[in-house]
């Protein structure tokens, strides 16, 4: 209690560390550019009914209409001022959402952008979301207001004004980044309109923000707007908890910022995760399955109580961002299941799953050249409902991998053995691997092209188990495999290379 109290006087006792979910709940989800509306109801529906513990919205904040290309995701990533009026949605169905999410205890996590306003060269006009009038010019933007003197011109060394060199520290943190108008963080003014917004979704009930492009920031200006920040709403928190703040830092190795600089203000996300993962998968570079026993910090990575991890988010999936050719995604679904189902069993770090909409494809010199198509839309460029099929999969280009059966019922296994230790590995030398979760849970992987048949101890009590992944428990049966456990704690294990899915996932809560 004392080491607490200590810290309580200087600001923080690990709270922002904490996803602030429900207890049980281990995982959140990215609804990349859903409607306020369909994330309400599918908090009501699916997520909650399914132990999700939260989503990751796209930003609710007011940004720039781009036309040319036609409204592409990123103008998202381009604020005008911090009303709340996007393609997802207004003010009332951000509070309709919020509010209805929380009180089946769902959690809503902001995508918060407050390293930048828009682009340089996105003109003067009102064509913003709200109707908001501003300047890129002149760099006035009175609905928040900044002026010019709110800018980092000045301090930026590059030639151009926009990042040019990665290992110029000062460079990255005090140039724009892609010609974005970058905030001048460490003025307390620009702090404070930064706070004023993140308090004021803090009042309607969000859990905490992903605070975007952190590595453009200064961790030392995070930590002082996050000091002005206000306890959750008591509404639906515990009084004093704290927001939940992941910071977007993307640390490859190999440049002088480290994911570690931001430890202080919350967790990072860990982009080697996914990047990694994808590699071993592939079977890239020499790379196997039996090389992730020591998966983790073993690896390289940051802590695991620092750690945000997914396999894909919604930048490197269309080859933005980090991670290159490796990083799978649901346009590979066969290696994107077993790589989801891997995060989702281990126990590293804090699992977010990702949840897409298609867009049509089209490779020049190896390039997505459609990368900035936004979400699923109608002529006049509102964003199309979710609508849901009768085999629960989504229409309207809407990927939902989250309703996938294999994601659902892995993000529903890491619920069943949160607590629990890695235990019981076993692997072949290649690409066949086990392990499992103290005596809660226990996963089997045939990476390999040959059929595999193992007697493997899973360390869970003696019965049978429906297998999670070809199936699941529906009443007293299972509508995939069975797996038999015997009183020594062994069972058979035999996955076939042209499996659906070549792998195989049992927990307690899956035992007839």
């Amino acid at each position: 209690m004392g080491i607490c109290f200590l810290l309580l006087i200087v600001g923080f006792c690990w709270a922002q560390y904490s996803p602030n979910t429900l207890s049980g709940r281990t995982s959140i989800v990215h609804l990349f550019e859903w409607r306020w509306a369909d994330i309400a109801l599918e908090c009501e529906r699916y997520l909650a009914p399914n132990g999700f513990g939260g989503v990751q919205i796209s930003p609710p904040n007011e940004n720039v209409i781009i036309t040319d290309p036609w409204q592409p995701w990123w103008e998202r990533y381009q604020p005008v001022s911090y009303k709340l009026c996007t393609r997802s949605g207004n003010e009332t169905e951000f509070r309709d959402m919020v509010t209805r999410c929380n009180n089946v205890g769902v959690r809503i996590y902001v995508d918060a952008v407050i390293n930048h306003m828009c682009g340089a060269n996105a003109g003067a006009g009102n064509h913003a979301t709200c109707g908001s009038y501003f300047n890129a010019k002149t760099e006035d933007f009175p609905a928040v207001p900044y002026s010019g003197w709110d800018f980092n011109d000045g301090k930026c060394k590059s030639r151009s004004g926009d990042i040019e060199n990665y290992h110029d520290i000062s460079q990255v943190r005090d140039c724009r980044l892609v010609s974005l108008l970058d905030l001048a963080l460490e003025k307390d003014y620009v702090r404070s309109k930064v706070a004023e917004y993140m308090n004021y979704l803090i009042d309607i009930g969000v859990a905490g923000f992903r605070i975007d492009a952190a590595k453009h920031m200064w961790p030392g200006d995070i930590r002082a707007f996050l000091d002005k920040l206000k306890n959750l709403n008591t509404k639906w928190f515990s009084a004093g908890t704290k927001p939940f703040i992941y910071q977007e830092v993307i640390d490859l190795g190999g440049e002088p910022i480290k994911g570690s600089d931001y430890f202080g203000n919350g967790r990072v996300t860990e982009f080697k995760y996914g990047a990694k993962l994808g590699t071993v998968i592939r079977k890239w570079n020499g790379e196997k399955m039996a090389y992730l026993k020591n998966w983790g910090e073993g690896w390289g990575f940051v802590p695991s109580d620092r750690a945000l991890v997914f396999v894909d988010n919604h930048d490197n999936q269309r080859g933005h961002g980090a991670g290159g050719a490796s990083i799978l995604t649901f346009w590979d679904p066969r290696p994107y299941k077993m790589a989801v189902g891997f995060m989702l069993a281990h126990p590293y770090g804090f699992t977010r799953v990702m949840s897409s909409f298609r867009w049509p494809r089209s490779f020049v010199n190896g390039r997505d050249v459609n990368d900035w198509i936004g979400p699923p839309s109608n002529s006049d460029g509102s964003t199309k409902p979710v609508t849901i099929n009768a085999d629960t999969t989504c229409g309207n280009d809407w990927v939902c991998e989250h309703r996938w059966r294999q994601i659902k019922n892995m993000v529903i296994f890491r619920n069943v053995v949160d607590g629990q230790p890695f235990s019981n590995w076993w692997d072949n030398g290649s690409n066949q691997v086990a392990f499992g979760r103290g005596n809660k849970g226990f996963i089997v992987f045939n990476n390999d092209d040959w059929n595999m048949n193992i007697h493997l101890q899973t360390g869970l009590p003696a019965g049978t188990y429906c297998d999670v992944i070809s199936g699941q428990k529906e009443g007293n049966k299972c509508t995939g495999k069975q797996v038999y456990v015997s009183a020594d704690g062994m069972a058979n294990f035999q996955i076939s290379t042209n499996a659906e899915d070549p792998f195989v996932a049992i927990h307690v809560n899956a035992k007839l």
